[in-house]
């Protein structure tokens, strides 16, 4: 079952908080794994998610100037 849209956004913010500066790598390293295990829908959940902190970044960002 699909997460929903406000379980991606806490993934999101989570993983941020988590990981900081290595998100990337834990992203990739997340979407490796599933791809090894052919998981389809658990690599679109990890892209979701990677979109989501993208604008998490990108609204910290915005805030610090």
């Amino acid at each position: 079952m699909p997460l929903s849209d406000w379980e991606l956004w806490a993934c999101a913010s989570t993983v941020l908080e988590n990981h900081g500066v290595e998100v990337p790598v834990h992203v990739a390293e997340q979407i490796g794994a599933l791809a090894l295990k052919g998981d389809d829908e658990g690599i679109r959940t990890w892209q979701e998610i990677a979109k989501r902190i993208v604008e998490l970044q990108a609204g910290a960002d915005v805030r610090r100037h």
